[in-house]
């Protein structure tokens, strides 16, 4: 059964978000990817979230740029399921992604949305794997290993540094 759902609001977000989607893969975690627009097809996203818990979506990866409503739209949506926001800086924002931070960060109380760096897909799919860790000691022993080889991967780029 799918865990996460992936969601972007347009298909100039996928290579972004798309990281977020190698990044589940390699923990071995299932998930769907999506693009449905917040303000062109609210619609289809209140259809979206509606049946996403019914599908066993557990946590819901949604990114956005400019106004980047998704995110909230998805956590007013969703009420029971946690929102990690990406907020994204694409093809020549004019605002850097900064729009898009402080439009995913700012939610009104009872609203929450994760939030994760400008185009940061891949820590959000990885805060997804912790939460699910939470209840599934795979998952948990997944990112244990994770964080076992990034540090051996410092340790090594370190010592090709200092034994020059």
């Amino acid at each position: 059964m799918t865990q996460i759902g992936i969601v972007m609001g347009s298909d100039s977000d996928l290579g972004v978000m798309s990281k977020a989607g190698q990044m589940l893969d390699e923990f071995g975690i299932s998930y769907e990817m999506r693009i449905i627009s917040a303000h062109r097809e609210a619609d289809v996203l209140m259809e979206y979230c509606k049946e996403a818990p019914n599908r066993g979506i557990k946590i819901l990866i949604a990114g956005a740029g400019m106004a980047a409503a998704l995110p909230g739209m998805m956590a007013a949506l969703c009420p029971a399921t946690p929102v990690i926001g990406v907020p994204i800086a694409g093809n020549g924002a004019p605002l850097g992604g900064n729009d898009a931070v402080y439009s995913i960060l700012q939610m009104p109380p009872g609203i929450p949305v994760a939030t994760v760096a400008v185009n940061g897909a891949k820590n959000a799919a990885i805060l997804a794997a912790r939460i699910l860790a939470v209840s599934d000691e795979e998952i948990a022993k997944k990112l244990t290993d994770y964080a076992a080889k990034m540090r051996d991967e410092v340790m090594e780029k370190d010592r090709k540094l200092t034994a020059s």
